[in-house]
């Protein structure tokens, strides 16, 4: 059980790391393109609700194995 801890911790980092790149990017406004697509800030907005609930869950269920 002590390598699941591991697991939901590392991922749990992994993922609030994203949410922050997210949240950065609708703080300052930045740009993103793919392919010439423009990306709108709106799918970074989800983006971090997705990754900080990923990551909340995660933190919670390896604090309920700790």
């Amino acid at each position: 059980m002590k390598n699941n801890k591991w697991y939901f911790t590392v991922s749990s980092i992994i993922f609030t790391v994203i949410a922050i790149a997210h949240l950065d990017r609708i703080l300052l406004a930045l740009p993103a393109n793919i392919a010439s697509y423009d990306v709108p800030l709106w799918v970074s907005a989800v983006a971090v609700m997705i990754a900080g609930y990923l990551a909340t869950r995660g933190f919670m269920a390896a604090h309920k194995l700790g």
